[in-house]
């Protein structure tokens, strides 16, 4: 069987973030369009669906991951260098807002649930949702190459 670790992450979350677009429960709020993902950024993600493919990211995250994951790492993760002039560039987390409305978010949805006192975990829901877009995307690459096609058996 095929899971979401084995297939390319950025066709896994362009394919993730589609699906959850469909899902009442996931809608970016209105200051989505306005904010910066983070203090190190200098401008607006370029994308306008962002919220989603930020969400699909989350859900990989937590899959790869494997045990819960608090804000805080997922804020680290998604955090980078933020320019200071002529003083030396240091680390800055994301935000960590986007990060907790996407996590609610996705618990009302059924993907992922909370541990008490050491963040979330997929739910079984959350992990099928990403081995089984993996398993369509594998389908379509084992049409292209062959040698592929041992990983759907």
């Amino acid at each position: 069987m095929v899971t979401a670790l084995e297939v390319p992450a950025d066709l896994l979350i362009e394919r993730v973030a589609e699906k959850l677009r469909k899902m009442p429960q996931i809608r970016p709020p209105a200051w989505a369009y306005y904010v910066k993902t983070g203090a190190h950024k200098e401008r607006l993600p370029d994308n306008p669906d962002w919220w989603y493919y930020r969400a699909a990211s989350i859900l990989r995250k937590l899959y790869k991951r494997g045990r819960p994951v608090g804000i805080e790492r997922l804020r680290t993760a998604y955090g980078g260098r933020v320019n200071r002039g002529v003083a030396p560039e240091r680390f800055m987390k994301g935000s960590g807002s986007i990060v907790r409305k996407i996590l609610q978010q996705l618990e009302r949805a059924g993907l992922v649930r909370k541990v008490r006192g050491k963040g979330r975990v997929l739910t079984e829901q959350g992990r099928s949702l990403l081995d089984n877009t993996a398993y369509e995307i594998m389908k379509e690459l084992a049409e292209r190459k062959p040698e592929l096609k041992k990983y759907l058996e």
